[in-house]
């Protein structure tokens, strides 16, 4: 049996303005501001779909929203429509640095908001950054975002706001004055370091270190993560490996009567305002195994993938103790961590790694989906 061929890194994230071409089309980002779309523009999203794309929508662990399957000559007439709908930056140029995860539990007005929308702001303050440089706004009630990917973050420490950089444990104290200045000063620090081998503020400071002015002030504790069920804001609907059918969450976002939606890095949405409401089509229990399930498109729908991955995920999930991850490719692109139990297509087989990624070396190689239903994963 020939090798799987070394999977592609393309280095960069698509975008609206830049999508990227997929198996079945192209692949088209959009990065709601605050994290929310108001219910006009999730429901109009939901109707660009069904009509420009294959009728799903992706959420990203960048806390993003992806069209999928998009022709190329309809992706200037998409763009025009996401224009109406104000969920399209003027440029592209923009719409790369707008790279921003927001805690989302903020209240309209509050810190969280404020910080935001002062980088939106001051975007084109910023040095040129490698393409998936990105912040975390994680200033709300605790500390949520620690385990997701951004290289200079705003939390709220054991003494008030701090910034600090990804890959060291302390951070700087500011002040909201001075929050957004700092960390484009810190950017900028970055930019002056960074090699084309070390794009990512945890590999900088892996090989050189971190000036003892950008440390000292600890972060507050980890949050507890969120979980399908109500809340405060309204109700959180989970989505098997964040897909969304389009035509299905504009029925739950009629009939739930939100007001808005408002997209998480966890394959969680969280519509403001929402009623709780019998959805089948999403995850609704907290227990439910797809919820520590994650798995890629898989082939058809990626080039580089070289297995199925979302029927054989499904049918494994109950079966797998803790977190599972189905990767089309050696990538691992829908789970960057480790997992209990990661799978690795390899030319219409499945290598197993326990407790690592994708790309780390299997502990079992070319093992059929039949081998695998019969497994004992505990």
């Amino acid at each position: 049996m020939s090798a799987a061929p070394k999977p592609v890194v393309q280095g960069w994230c698509p975008g609206a303005h830049r999508p990227m071409m997929s198996g079945d089309g192209l692949v088209v980002r959009v990065r709601p501001r605050l994290a929310r779309l108001d219910a006009a523009q999730a429901l109009g999203l939901c109707d660009l779909a069904e009509r420009f794309g294959n009728g799903t929508i992706d959420l990203t662990n960048r806390a993003n929203l992806q069209l999928r399957g998009v022709a190329e000559q309809d992706h200037q007439s998409l763009l025009k429509e996401l224009a109406v709908l104000n969920l399209l930056d003027a440029e592209s140029g923009i719409e790369v640095r707008r790279n921003i995860l927001v805690t989302p539990l903020y209240q309209a007005g509050d810190l969280t908001a404020r910080l935001t929308q002062q980088l939106i702001d001051r975007l084109a303050e910023l040095p040129a950054l490698p393409a998936k440089f990105g912040f975390a706004i994680d200033t709300g009630p605790e500390r949520l975002l620690a385990a997701d990917s951004a290289d200079i973050r705003l939390e709220i420490g054991l003494n008030g706001l701090i910034l600090r950089a990804d890959g060291v444990e302390t951070g700087r104290y500011v002040t909201e004055a001075e929050a957004i200045d700092q960390l484009i000063a810190l950017a900028r620090w970055f930019a002056d370091a960074h090699t084309p081998e070390t794009r990512r503020m945890t590999r900088v400071i892996a090989t050189q270190g971190l000036p003892s002015e950008w440390q000292g002030s600890a972060p507050a504790p980890l949050g507890t993560l969120l979980q399908p069920g109500a809340c405060d804001l309204g109700t959180l609907y989970g989505a098997a490996f964040g897909q969304l059918l389009a035509h299905k969450l504009h029925d739950l976002i009629k009939d739930s009567g939100a007001s808005a939606l408002r997209v998480t890095p966890w394959r969680l949405i969280l519509l403001e305002g929402g009623a709780a409401i019998p959805a089948p089509t999403f995850v609704t229990d907290a227990a439910d195994p797809l919820m520590t399930t994650d798995a890629c498109p898989g082939a058809p729908f990626c080039p580089q993938a070289q297995v199925e991955t979302r029927d054989i995920a499904r049918a494994l999930a109950p079966r797998v103790p803790g977190h599972l991850h189905v990767s089309g490719c050696a990538k691992g692109c829908a789970r960057m961590g480790p997992a209990d139990v990661t799978l690795v297509g390899d030319t219409g087989r499945f290598d197993l790694v326990k407790q690592g990624r994708a790309g780390d070396e299997p502990c079992q190689r070319g093992l059929s989906p039949e081998t695998l239903m019969t497994m004992d994963f505990t």
